[in-house]
């Protein structure tokens, strides 16, 4: 199909091809259906069909299915027989397996080049995000990214963050009086947020070298663009900073590529699986993040399609934008089933061959309702559709394999090593370093003067500083004391013996005898 990508067509009871227009594949998308109904091979497919039409594709890969797109399809595989069938019942001309050029990234450096970023270019909103802060703590990690850039205290990685902030509840008296109530309880709590994603990991996607958006934009020699596929199987252990990484991209995109208007074909397709994470529990701040960026990103040629088990899992206002659209079954088990079922068959064109909403629940597996965006945008009518087979290979590839992909991507050598530059925690660590000398220099030049004042204090210092002499040594009386003070130890001290104790006893005994 002529500046189409392919997604299937029909038989007899099916409408005629469908193919999702490259003019209008910025204007977003959906892909929705109830587990095991066909949502990633259609997401494969569209990787598929957009790397061939020479647009980049950024993909999470949850089940680790998706990294086949390395690898072409071969006649031994068990659904070749339907695979072959299938491409002739919908007219599929030409069908034939390949692979398409992969680049593999992974938060661990574990199944793919690291993917990094710094924690100044995260930002404060998507961090509070990530660390589920409450207003009063994301007001404190707003002052740690303003003091960041006025003491010019870089903050690349979780170490920095953590110092700076031990930094500012040591100075918490005297930053109050400018930023506004800082508590040592609220620097705690975001310190053990802190502490809990980096044992998720966080560590690991905090750091240098960080991401270049023109390595996710690459194309190989023949024209395609790069399949950038991020392993995520690991990652959904920590589903926050799963959302905020895939969020980051997005904001990346959106603040650092010029707008480009209505191109003849995306720059970077980005496609968001389980897309309810993203908006699970997200602040009102958050959302409306999102929503200006779903809004205004596609005049930069970028094209996001959420996946998801059913469209309720995406906020209106973004669902409102999605205008090309794959959903597969939806099975109505409960009355909550049916009313999310009718709710979403509401949301197509209609079709007077056949109603939507029984449609949605019939198709079978492979099979899906779909309307895309036909001239000047406008939805086309809904259809069923059988989705053509994968030219890719169907399933995870091996280890060996992935291995030796990521060896020719040509990026292993500047992503695969971790830089460590001087930082924020470096910058602090050695102002303390520097205050400790100075104090220690002026301790020995007091001494090396003869200044008693001075002696006296260090001696003391030395004194309380010495857990051991805490512990044996007695306090000497000072000559200050008075006879009044050792008149009054020496009462003390006897009230506290057998003849106080029977003091005591009778003028108590007195006092209650006489109530």
């Amino acid at each position: 199909m002529d500046n189409k990508v392919f997604l299937g067509g029909g038989g007899p009871d099916y409408g005629s091809k469908q193919g999702l227009a490259l003019k209008y594949a910025n204007r977003h998308g959906l892909i929705a259906g109830a587990t095991g109904t066909g949502k990633t091979v259609t997401l494969q497919i569209l990787a598929e069909g957009f790397s061939n039409a020479g647009v980049p594709v950024v993909l999470s890969d949850v089940k680790g299915d998706l990294s086949g797109l390395a690898k072409p399809g071969t006649e031994t595989f068990k659904l070749h027989d339907a695979f072959t069938s299938r491409a002739e019942t919908i007219g599929f001309d030409g069908y034939a397996y390949g692979a398409s050029p992969v680049t593999f990234w992974d938060i661990f450096g574990e199944q793919g080049h690291p993917l990094r970023t710094t924690v100044a270019e995260m930002g404060p909103l998507l961090l509070s995000r990530l660390l589920d802060l409450s207003e009063a703590q994301e007001g404190i990690l707003n002052i740690a990214f303003r003091l960041s850039d006025e003491e010019g205290l870089p903050l690349l990685d979780l170490k920095d963050l953590q110092a700076l902030l031990t930094w500012i509840g040591e100075n918490r008296a005297t930053l109050s009086l400018r930023y506004g109530n800082v508590s040592v309880s609220s620097v705690g709590a975001i310190q053990r947020r802190l502490l809990v994603i980096e044992n998720q990991g966080a560590a690991h996607f905090f750091g240098e070298p960080a991401l270049e958006l023109a390595d996710l934009m690459r194309t190989d020699a023949q024209g395609r663009g790069m399949v950038n596929i991020l392993a995520a199987d690991k990652l959904m252990a920590s589903p926050g900073l799963y959302a905020t990484c895939l969020l980051w991209l997005l904001s990346e995109l959106f603040e650092e590529l010029p707008e480009v208007g209505d191109p003849d074909k995306p720059k970077l397709v980005f496609f968001f699986d389980e897309a309810h994470l993203l908006f699970d529990d997200a602040p009102k701040a958050l959302l409306d993040k999102v929503e200006q960026v779903a809004r205004l990103i596609r005049s930069k040629g970028v094209g996001v399609y959420f996946v998801s088990q059913h469209p309720s899992d995406i906020p209106e206002d973004i669902l409102g934008q999605l205008g090309n659209r794959v959903q597969h079954a939806l099975r109505a088990f409960t009355a909550r089933d049916r009313k999310n079922l009718r709710m979403a068959a509401e949301t197509y064109r209609e079709n007077p061959r056949f109603s939507t909403e029984e449609a949605i629940r019939d198709v079978g597996v492979g099979e899906a309702v779909t309307s895309m965006l036909e001239a000047k945008g406008a939805p086309g009518v809904v259809e069923r559709t059988l989705i053509r087979p994968p030219s890719s290979h169907l399933g995870p590839i091996t280890p060996q394999e992935r291995t030796a992909v990521m060896a020719t991507s040509g990026l292993a050598e500047k992503y695969n090593t971790a830089l460590d530059r001087r930082s924020a925690y470096e910058i602090l660590a050695a102002r303390a370093a520097k205050a400790a000398q100075a104090a220690g220099e002026a301790e020995e030049q007091a001494e090396a003067t003869g200044d008693p004042m001075a002696r006296e204090y260090n001696t003391a210092r030395r004194y309380s500083g010495s857990r051991a002499d805490r512990s044996t040594a007695k306090p000497q009386r000072r000559q200050t004391d008075t006879f009044g003070s050792a008149f009054s130890s020496a009462v003390i001290k006897e009230l506290k013996g057998t003849t106080g104790r029977r003091i005591v006893r009778g003028i108590l005994g007195s006092f209650f005898k006489g109530r």
